[in-house]
């Protein structure tokens, strides 16, 4: 990617990662973590970081990994700054509902229900596979550990939380 050769392009290249992208990192947060308000603050620090690093970005096609990398890292940096107030994963309005048939709502309260319950280890990989659509190599990418390590945590996952939607 060529280095920036006006302020004005750096900020259109900005905006355009910030409309394409937000939802994405929106709906991630919320699966992330839960609670609304944390979310909306994660994606904003993200875009934060974003753009103060944008010059480091080489790839627009590297774009959507290196903004999941930003918002995991400051989810962490969240936990080690303070402790933040959860609200439970039932209380998140999600658009669309009134789209849903109550049975829809009802499978769907249970699956959200049964990935929060599930250990970070098996939560995370299942949903950047399920919500954000990636591949076992790019959550291999993003989490840095073997696409047979996804494989194994994926495949653990589903089963456990069969196992805890069946009861």
């Amino acid at each position: 990617m060529p280095v920036m050769s006006t302020e004005t392009d750096r900020k259109d290249r900005f905006d355009k990662l910030a409309r394409t992208y937000s939802t994405d990192l929106y709906r991630y947060a919320i699966w992330l973590c839960g609670n609304e308000a944390l979310a909306k603050d994660l994606v904003q620090e993200t875009f934060l970081r974003a753009w103060r690093a944008l010059d480091s970005l080489k790839s627009e096609g590297a774009a959507k990994s290196w903004l999941i990398t930003i918002l995991r890292r400051e989810y962490a940096r969240t936990f080690e700054r303070k402790v933040p107030q959860f609200t439970d994963v039932d209380s998140v309005v999600v658009p669309d509902d009134d789209e849903l048939e109550p049975d829809e709502r009802t499978e769907r309260d249970l699956l959200r229900k049964g990935m929060a319950s599930l250990a970070p280890k098996y939560r995370e990989p299942l949903m950047l596979q399920v919500v954000m659509g990636y591949s076992c190599a790019e959550i291999a990418e993003q989490l840095d550990i073997s696409k047979s390590a996804v494989m194994t945590q994926l495949f653990r996952a589903r089963e456990q939380l069969k196992t805890k939607l069946r009861k």
